[in-house]
């Protein structure tokens, strides 16, 4: 392990205990049955804290697997069509510009948001990466390489090539969008909820894609929030977490992800080859520069603002923990136009609502966005005034 690498590690764990390990981004449809799980493996017992840091200190980035994507966000379908290039929301943004129905990774993951899904992914260390997403109505494939990113869709027929250093001086790699969204990369976004909102335990084991692990239960201390339970089974032995399952308050399973299959064998180096498909169309891009999603404040994956007590008019972050509500007054104009669509009039303003994010569009022109309540935000928004 590099010393940036594992000075990155040891900055994670300071984040540590009691934590909301969780993603992104996930029902309805019930639980989704881990394979192989005929009995509770019988394990050594360990603690909740103990537990986080083997999961947050786990170095495992070898491996090859599918993993299943189940979303019940209850998103508004304008929403995801508009950012899918789908109906007649989709042609309306692509008049207006947007990148839609592209193969831009960050798109792209909107369409885990909704149902089941199935990828196939390997990766062989922190330069080499694939995840390959198949339906009946589309195919797409992400490709990390070293300092080459290819990301293809095959509805489209867009090639999108990601090389060099953006102006930021950011290099391409696989975690952008779509390919973040996985167990481990999911548990490891929700690290920065403070101790005094937040309890952590350890709930028993199970087998997750063959494999012994524990399930680690995070719930808001809080009332007010969303989100009920965040569970997260974390390998026994490697510490790799293999499953994020997040419930909310009204009792669904707003999003479940998980390993259905797994093998930490190293995958053949021919799986991170990529050859443009004829017929694709080629575009350029330089690393760091992916299209930027036309509705950036579309509720997603579960990531709660984090800090606390910022006022101003201009924006912030009012609360803390779990009930944390960011406020703007950038973009209100653009979250205006999708309330038309998908909103219901409250007092003082126009509520969007989702399973686990809400906003708030004030008549005075500010937005609140939040994993919390309808009537969390509209207390906070009311006190903001």
């Amino acid at each position: 392990m590099t010393a940036a690498r594992a000075g990155r590690r040891r900055t994670a764990v300071r984040y540590g205990v009691p934590v909301a390990i969780a993603a992104a981004v996930a029902t309805g449809i019930g639980l989704v049955p881990a394979l192989a799980s005929d009995e509770a493996p019988k394990l050594p017992a360990i603690s909740a804290q103990d537990l986080v840091a083997k999961a947050l200190s786990a170095n495992t980035d070898t491996f090859t697997g599918t993993v299943r994507v189940n979303a019940d966000l209850g998103l508004p379908t304008a929403l995801t069509d508009a950012a899918t290039g789908s109906g007649a929301i989709g042609d309306l943004a692509r008049s207006a510009g947007a990148h839609t129905g592209s193969a831009d990774p960050q798109l792209k993951a909107v369409e885990l948001l909704g149902g089941s899904h199935t990828l196939t992914i390997a990766a062989d260390g922190p330069d080499r990466q694939r995840l390959t997403l198949s339906s009946q109505k589309s195919g797409y494939e992400l490709v990390h390489n070293g300092d080459q990113v290819w990301a293809y869709d095959r509805s489209s027929q867009q090639a999108l090539h990601l090389t060099g250093a953006g102006a930021d001086g950011h290099r391409p790699d696989g975690k952008a969008g779509i390919g973040s969204i996985t167990p481990q990369d999911i548990a490891k976004q929700l690290l920065e909820h403070s101790a005094g909102t937040t309890s952590v335990t350890v709930d028993g084991t199970e087998r997750v894609a063959g494999h012994a692990a524990y399930k680690l239960s995070i719930k808001p201390k809080q009332a007010g929030s969303t989100v009920a339970e965040i569970r997260v089974s974390i390998d026994a032995e490697k510490g790799l977490p293999l499953a994020v399952q997040l419930r909310t308050v009204d009792g669904a399973t707003a999003f479940d992800v998980r390993f259905g299959t797994l093998s930490y064998a190293k995958p053949d180096a021919k799986t991170f080859q990529f050859s443009v498909p004829k017929g694709a169309k080629v575009v350029e891009r330089p690393g760091g520069e992916l299209a930027g999603n036309p509705l950036p404040s579309i509720p997603g994956l579960p990531s709660l603002p984090t800090g606390g007590g910022a006022d101003g008019a201009k924006g912030g972050v009012i609360g803390e923990g779990w009930t944390a509500v960011a406020h703007a007054e950038t973009g209100a104009e653009a979250a205006k136009g999708i309330a038309k669509f998908t909103g219901r009039q409250v007092k003082g303003g126009t509520l969007v609502s989702t399973r686990v994010v809400n906003a708030l569009i004030t008549d005075s022109g500010k937005v609140y966005v939040g994993a919390v309540t309808p009537e969390t935000l509209e207390q906070v928004a009311a006190a903001g005034k």
